[in-house]
């Protein structure tokens, strides 16, 4: 049988008509926009006080106190009994029998008209936040046009992410209800990375004897909350928390408090709406200009506003709240005994409702009201699905009536659970398996103005349906910020962000999120901000002086286009030049006695040997390669051995040749080419025998160096085997050594051209650049020593060039008339 639904008190009961779909209100028969007529009838139940938005609020500041759980149990009990009659249990009157309860918009209205209406298996619908309740039984006739409340929660916790926001405060109800918003957002706050400066419960809202206490723990409050380094505080409260948050941001003004200059933003949850009382008529709502809330996603329904327009004294005569609302909301009297003398008028009834400021009365459709709608047309749907399924019931005709007997009422909840529609906004309407509304919620902007109206922009929505890290859906060039912070977004975290090329390090006995900023260790680099370790570059990159991004490094290997690699390559060259010269020279005055006296052939190897020592330095300059690496200490060591076996071969000559002279001497026999021949020969072969063994075992080859240097990439010969290198090096020295010592004691042999004192002084030139040369080449990395290296070849090859031959290419091109048999066989 079609159902109609009436409103009496706030409870929905079933009546006959023919059209399911029309709600029929007692006084008003308009289709849809009848429910804008019985929203004041509903709000009588739930809550007579403070809605002033709806017009329902009493005139006494202190009648709120009086809205309590008692006055819900009354209301529920007076529902079960007969009309006009209070007996609890006892109902006569078979017109009225309740089908649904539409209840809200707070847990503490919910929770007591569930604890009876449960009893009877009566469905209740709610709008608002749910109640508490561990009885599984009674949380089957619950249904709820509020969505999830773990999707709120995440909700507010992906806002925070979004922008950043993780230093907060968080002031929850002071009821289970914040207890259990406090459990459930806490680790989920902590898991993601968002610390919580403070927790301060709202003060409970109590009056006469209690104010002064209400007072002084607003005081606390006020005091914690603006002096918190948090910009962003997250409020959770019911609908009626407006009230006490408008309280607490006028304190400087009552209790004389110093106003500090810190902005706010406040992040409200979707439980919350704009309510006001009487005397907070006049104050400044810019306090809550630019926050931020979750809202019950709502459409405005078409003709709402216009009928709430047009609302007047007249059509609501048998209406007894609508009286007191009008005196409230335009500040007059219809009796004008009681009309104040000093600011009073008289209503006249022809006011407009929609000349009144926002924070004084709403006529858009809000969350709520948008919820309390679907709510009726949930219970209509249901109420209809129940009949067309044929659901066998009994009915007792009355007239033209039916009245359905109360033990089907268990019956409805079923079909309430399962209703599925599309309302006259053409938004699909249902419930989840758990009785919740499947919605998402609405994210609000609020932007007030100077004459005290304010609006709710929509900003974003949630989507339940998305992955967890995209169900945030944001227009942020749409939001307001607070004044504060000059349409900037805030800033709130426990200290600034550690800028890329810095970690973070924890602060000794604060939260996780208040850290100290360190610059990166060197050679490694942070590109993001707030990361806790410092990062190694890839290999082939290295950090740059902000240490924020990797640079490719750049291949360094000596040249022949850099300045060194040039000037290396020209000395060498010349000192090759200059070598051939002089061995031009020496075959060209080859028959004189000067030369033939210094043993040409050690002459010629000598300085054959020198230019080749010149020109292996070029196998240094240059992209090191396969066979340079192969040749180059090699060819260096073996090429200096035969320099300085040669140098050995004529200082032991020239002192022999002097122990010849002696009569009777044996010595005599020694002089000669085989002498000089084998030392050369012996001396040069164990050098190459070292080098075939190293080639052999353990062979150089080109390396990247990716880590001596930071910048570069060093391209280097990887000796393969140090002591291999150092064994070369030694020979050279043992050599060395032995020559100088052989020199040095013969350079005051009786001789007028005695060569073994120049002999001694290209040693101790020698000596003294290859002693330098380890320590230095030991001490410096990539093309800093090649270029040592290069550096020894060549001052020591010149130092054997200049020491010896200089002073035979001077005699023999400048003073010939001392290249005489005479003169080198002369005693001094």
């Amino acid at each position: 049988m079609p159902l109609s639904v009436t409103v009496c008190k706030g409870l929905i009961v079933k009546c006959p008509i023919r059209d399911p779909l029309r709600i029929q209100h007692k006084y008003y028969q308009t289709g849809d926009l009848v429910i804008a007529g019985i929203l004041s009838q509903i709000y009588m139940f739930i809550n007579p006080i403070t809605f002033k938005k709806h017009g329902l609020f009493e005139e006494l500041f202190d009648d709120y106190v009086h809205f309590t759980s008692s006055w819900t149990y009354l209301a529920s009990m007076e529902l079960l009994s007969t009309r006009g009659r209070f007996i609890p249990n006892y109902k006569c009157d078979t017109w009225n029998n309740p089908v649904a309860v539409i209840t809200g918009p707070n847990s503490e209205i919910c929770l007591p008209s569930a604890n009876i209406l449960y009893t009877y298996k009566i469905p209740q619908v709610l709008y608002g936040s749910s109640p508490i309740t561990d009885n599984t039984i009674q949380s089957v006739f619950l249904h709820r046009l509020f969505p999830s409340e773990a999707h709120h929660n995440r909700g507010i916790l992906h806002l925070l992410l979004y922008f950043g926001w993780t230093w907060i405060g968080v002031i929850p109800l002071d009821d289970e209800n914040g207890d259990r918003f406090v459990q459930h957002m806490a680790p989920m706050f902590a898991q993601n990375g968002i610390c919580i400066d403070f927790i301060k419960r709202s003060p409970e809202m109590t009056f006469s004897s209690g104010i002064a206490t209400m007072m002084t723990k607003g005081v606390e409050t006020y005091k914690i909350v603006m002096g918190s380094s948090a910009r962003v505080l997250v409020l959770h409260g019911e609908i009626q928390t407006m009230i006490a948050l408008r309280v607490l941001l006028q304190l400087p003004e009552l209790e004389d408090i110093p106003v500090k200059a810190t902005g706010k933003l406040w992040i409200l949850t979707a439980q919350m709406d704009f309510t006001s009382l009487p005397f907070q008529r006049n104050w400044d709502i810019r306090l809550i200009h630019g926050a931020i809330s979750l809202a019950i996603h709502s459409v405005e329904l078409s003709g709402f506003q216009k009928f709430l327009q047009e609302k007047n004294l007249s059509s609501e005569k048998e209406d007894g709240f609508i009286r007191d609302f009008w005196q409230q909301a335009f500040l007059c009297s219809f009796s004008s005994s009681t009309v104040d003398k000093k600011d009073g008028e008289v209503c006249t009834g022809e006011e407009k409702l929609e000349a009144l400021p926002g924070s004084v009365f709403e006529t858009i459709t809000t969350a709520y009201s948008y919820s309390i709608y679907n709510s009726v047309y949930a219970v209509a749907h249901a109420f209809q699905n129940m009949q067309s399924s044929g659901v066998k019931h009994r009915a007792i005709a009355v007239g033209r009536r039916l009245d359905l007997g109360e033990q089907q009422l268990w019956q409805l909840h079923h079909f309430l659970r399962r209703v599925s529609f599309n309302n006259s906004a053409g938004e699909r309407i249902s419930f989840d398996q758990n009785g919740e509304l499947e919605s998402g919620f609405d994210i609000v902007n609020w932007v007030t103005f100077p004459n005290q109206s304010f609006l709710r922009v929509k900003v974003g929505k949630t989507d339940p349906a998305s992955p967890s890290d995209k169900m945030l859906i944001l227009h942020e060039n749409m939001i307001v910020w607070p004044s504060m912070f000059n349409q900037a977004q805030p800033l709130s975290v426990c200290n600034d962000n550690c800028n890329p090329g810095y970690s973070r390090r924890r602060k000794e006995g604060k939260p996780f999120c208040c850290y100290d900023c360190l610059p990166c260790p060197e050679g490694k680099f942070s590109n993001e901000k707030d990361v806790d370790e410092c990062f190694q570059c890839p290999e082939g990159q290295y950090p740059n002086n902000d240490q924020n991004v990797c640079l490719s490094k750049d291949i360094s290997f000596l040249s022949y286009g850099e300045p060194l690699g040039f000037s290396l390559a020209t000395v060498a060259l010349s000192s090759s030049f200059i070598t051939a010269l002089v061995l031009g020279i020496f075959i060209k005055h080859r028959d004189t006695p000067l030369v033939k006296a210094n043993n040409r052939d050690l002459t010629y190897v000598l300085l054959i040997s020198l230019l080749l020592s010149f020109l292996s330095v070029l196998l240094f300059i240059g992209q090191p390669e396969k066979w340079t690496c192969l040749l180059r200490q090699t060819a260096f060591g073996i090429i200096f051995s035969v320099a300085v076996s040669c140098v050995l071969a004529k200082t032991v000559l020239v002192v022999l040749a002097f122990m010849a002279t002696k009569p009777g001497s044996r010595m005599r026999r020694w002089v000669g080419r085989k002498l000089s021949s084998s030392i050369v020969l012996v001396c040069s072969l164990l050098q190459a025998a070292i080098c075939i063994v190293w080639l052999v075992t353990s062979p150089p080859f080109p390396a990247f160096d990716m880590n001596s240097m930071t910048d570069k990439i060093l391209i280097e010969c990887n000796e393969g085997s140090v002591t291999m290198f150092y064994c070369v090096l030694s020979v050279l020295g043992f050599l060395a050594t032995i020559c100088f010592t052989v020199a040095f004691f013969a350079r005051k042999l009786p001789d007028s051209f005695n060569e073994a004192k120049f002999i001694t002084f290209s040693m101790l030139v020698f000596c003294s650049v290859w002693v330098s040369f380890v320590p230095t080449y030991l001490s410096t990395k990539g093309k800093s020593m090649v270029a040592v290296e290069i550096f020894s070849i060549l001052a020591s090859s010149a130092g054997l060039l200049g020491c010896i031959f200089s002073p035979k290419c001077y005699i023999i091109l400048l003073r010939s008339d001392l290249n005489s048999r005479g003169h080198v066989m002369k005693k001094n």
